[in-house]
């Protein structure tokens, strides 16, 4: 194994003669797998921020809920204060509290406007409930509050953080996807690639075996040549993709996704496997079209 890589780097001078140094399979395979690694930084890019943007909805609605109590003009501070009291009685519960009439205009601020008067407006009284440990019992809750503050309505968040959660899990899902479209696309292109470059020397092949050489050294020159051209290719694309990454807007609380898709920590090294993996493709993939049609020259 350890002299088969040291072959794959190291060369053999003659041996490199029978694939063309220029020419479009060069350019094309360089090509290919630049293009190839600049999108799979992207996709990688996508799967990891769509990974973190589960984990924020996640943590930001999992362990909090909303109740929302509207009532007749005069019975709203009673039922929230029934409300306030059924809380302090619920396990699982770790604190309650009232919003404000400034944070009830902050939350409404966006649809409708700085001025919104909440005093003409019925706009019922939101309760802010954070949750302990497991947390409580949602429908046991609810029915404590048809009793007790039949104007109260509880929202334990769980419509909100399915969909959401499932949809960034299916982003991911499509980041990994794409890929592996990716890695197979460029096998795709290099097969054609290095095929093209064994027809185009087939007088070439033709002499070498007539002079001693074997199938698997006249292989061994494409793979080699083949596999450099992916790994020089790939580290271009690379390296051109954390570029563009790096000047993607950073992450901010009003940006949402978009302005988050980059990489964080140490999933800055994830790209760096992208060259490796590229060569290995290639390798497979012109080692297989070598032998192939190596067979049908024959």
């Amino acid at each position: 194994m350890k002299t088969r890589l040291f072959s794959l780097f190291a060369g053999d001078a003659q041996a490199d003669r029978v694939v063309p140094p220029t020419g479009f399979t060069a350019r094309l395979t360089v090509f290919a797998s630049g293009a190839m690694a600049f999108l799979a930084v992207f996709a990688l890019a996508l799967s990891l921020a769509t990974g973190r943007l589960a984990q924020q909805w996640g943590d930001a609605l999992a362990q909090s809920a909303t109740i929302r109590v509207s009532a007749p003009d005069g019975q709203v501070d009673q039922q929230v204060l029934a409300v306030m009291e059924v809380l302090q009685t619920t396990p699982g519960v770790a604190d309650a509290r009232v919003l404000t009439d400034d944070e009830q205009r902050a939350l409404l601020e966006p649809w409708f406007g700085p001025d919104l008067p909440l005093d003409t407006l019925p706009v019922p009284r939101l309760i802010e409930v954070t949750e302990a440990g497991d947390g409580f019992d949602p429908e046991g809750l609810r029915q404590r509050l048809a009793g007790e503050a039949p104007g109260a309505i509880l929202d334990d968040h769980a419509r909100w953080r399915e969909p959401l959660v499932r949809a960034a899990g299916r982003l991911r899902l499509l980041g990994g996807v794409s890929i592996a479209l990716i890695a197979m696309t460029t096998a795709a292109m290099i097969t054609l690639a290095a095929q093209a470059a064994l027809a185009a020397n087939n007088q070439v092949i033709h002499v070498l075996r007539l002079v001693g050489a074997r199938d698997s050294y006249i292989a061994g020159a494409f793979v080699r040549r083949f596999t450099l051209r992916a790994l020089i290719g790939a580290a271009a694309g690379m390296v051109i993709g954390l570029v563009a990454i790096l000047f993607l807007p950073s992450a901010d609380v009003g940006g949402g996704f978009l302005t988050g898709l980059g990489f964080r920590g140490w999933h800055w090294l994830l790209p760096l496997l992208i060259p490796p993996l590229a060569a290995l493709v290639a390798f497979v993939a012109t080692r297989h079209a070598a032998n192939r049609t190596l067979q049908e020259l024959t």
